[in-house]
């Protein structure tokens, strides 16, 4: 279970203030994967950051009684002098995993060849994508947490991407961020809407979509 409480976010700059989590009050329930909808800029990667514990809200506090991964695919944070496996090795030991079969999953999964034992740097984005993702998806983890996961790699690798985080939510929790909604509604059961730093939660990731097309302005989707 995961739980906000009076959760606040304010970005100032140069003089002026944009709140993109206004005391967002909200449990997102152990076994349920959350659809997080809104339109470009409401602030749902922020959100997403915030649970992840990588930015600090400004008010307010997220807490959970279990294990949330980073954000999935996220590559930011590996060290370009350290090789592929080298990086892998790393996470292994901070999260408390077996290094040698993580390292062997990401091996396999990410498909980088030799190309896995050279520096990080040298990396073209695909590889860092894949490598990324491997990673993600070798910890398991109580939650998830997805953001535009359907746009790593090349469409052979996405539908294997998804597929597996697919097979790990039988098990695990999730909170997704895409712009697919086709994608939400295979992947959730329960939806929020971000609009204007307020989160609306929604028992059904249908009611969810169509709550968000309503307020994109798509018509003949609320009061059918």
């Amino acid at each position: 279970m995961i739980v906000l409480e009076n959760l606040t976010k304010i970005f100032s700059l140069h003089g002026s203030s944009q709140t993109v989590a206004d005391n967002i009050n909200a449990v997102f329930p152990t076994g349920s994967s959350v659809a997080l909808l809104g339109r470009n800029g409401a602030g749902k990667s922020t959100l997403l950051k915030m649970i992840a514990g990588t930015t600090k809200p400004t008010r307010g506090r997220v807490w959970s009684d279990g294990t949330i991964s980073w954000p999935v695919g996220f590559a930011g944070s590996f060290h370009g002098e350290l090789t592929g496996a080298q990086n892998v090795r790393f996470v292994a030991r901070i999260y408390g995993a077996d290094s040698d079969e993580l390292v062997d999953y990401v091996g396999e999964f990410a498909a980088l060849g030799d190309r896995y034992h050279v520096p990080f740097s040298t990396y073209s984005s695909g590889m860092r994508s894949r490598l990324a993702m491997g990673c993600s998806m070798g910890i398991r983890f109580d939650t998830y947490l997805v953001d535009e996961v359907t746009s790593v790699g090349d469409a052979e690798f996405r539908a294997k991407s998804q597929q597996v985080l697919m097979d790990r939510l039988r098990n695990s929790s999730a909170v997704v961020v895409t712009h697919s909604t086709e994608m939400l509604t295979r992947l959730c059961n329960m939806g929020g809407v971000l609009n204007k730093g307020r989160l609306t939660m929604f028992d059904d990731v249908r009611d969810a979509v169509k709550y968000h097309e309503y307020i994109m302005g798509v018509p003949d989707t609320v009061g059918d």
